[in-house]
């Protein structure tokens, strides 16, 4: 009745078809690198020193350079030639960075300094990373009374010297001789 049928088993040998994978990479990559939003990162150009110290003689006045130079209790801004201008002490809360923008754009009013646009930071070997960042914030930029926004909606500031050049602070006097 029943018959047996034997069934031949075929062995089958494909590919495996990938073109359909294929198209959808070349098209998906270029899309997805495209629309990608890649992080933003601001450069700010610094002058580091060069490392020599020859003295070159010169028969000219120096030009005038300011100076701040930040402390562990204070911010002292200078004069390289003539001196100290004004020691800006600590607030509870650290360094006083209104005070010292406040006072940079009164110098900055000045007819000697309304053309500079250099200046340098002169830190001791532990100033923290988030103090340097805010003195560069403090010496560089003004806040406008008025608002002024640009294309992209972000609020315009004015500059008070832009070129930073940085360094190690000197030795404190004021340690030495006991004035605070």
């Amino acid at each position: 009745m029943f018959r047996n049928k034997t069934r031949k088993i075929r062995e089958i040998n494909t590919e495996l078809n990938i073109t359909a994978f294929m198209n959808l990479m070349v098209v998906l990559v270029p899309f997805l690198l495209m629309t990608a939003v890649f992080s933003q990162v601001s450069i700010l150009n610094m002058n580091l020193p060069t490392g020599t110290s020859e003295d070159i003689p010169t028969e000219e006045e120096p030009p005038k350079a300011l100076e701040v130079i930040l402390r562990p209790e204070r911010l002292d801004v200078l004069e390289r030639n003539s001196g100290l201008l004004k020691s800006i002490p600590n607030t509870e809360d650290g360094y006083d960075f209104l005070s010292l923008n406040l006072f940079l754009q009164q110098v900055k009013a000045h007819p000697e300094f309304n053309t500079d646009t250099g200046i340098t930071l002169l830190m001791e070997p532990d100033t923290a990373y988030d103090a340097l960042i805010q003195t560069m914030d403090a010496v560089r930029l003004i806040e406008r009374e008025e608002v002024e926004l640009d294309e992209k909606g972000n609020q315009i500031q004015g500059e008070l010297f832009p070129n930073i050049s940085m360094g190690d602070a000197p030795p404190d006097t004021r340690k030495k001789s006991g004035k605070k």
